[in-house]
């Protein structure tokens, strides 16, 4: 049976990963937005890119916290 540390670390490794992958479609679709003249739209979509960084970080801190961080 796997214990909570090992769950967590798991569990945060996919959301870590998760984030970084819809950081990239975001981006993506802010480029988008922005060469259709949206740019208005292209920013909201960025400042969104922005905090989830902000929460990817905090992820990361967590998992650092495990002390199972894989190099």
């Amino acid at each position: 049976m796997v214990d909570l540390k090992e769950k967590a670390r798991i569990r945060l490794e996919h959301w870590i990963t998760h984030n970084d992958h819809h950081e990239e479609e975001y981006e993506l679709f802010a480029e988008q937005l922005e060469s259709a003249g949206m740019k208005e739209s292209a920013g909201h979509v960025r400042e969104m890119i922005a905090l989830t960084a902000q929460g990817t970080a905090s992820l990361r801190k967590a998992l650092e916290t495990l002390g199972t961080v894989k190099e």
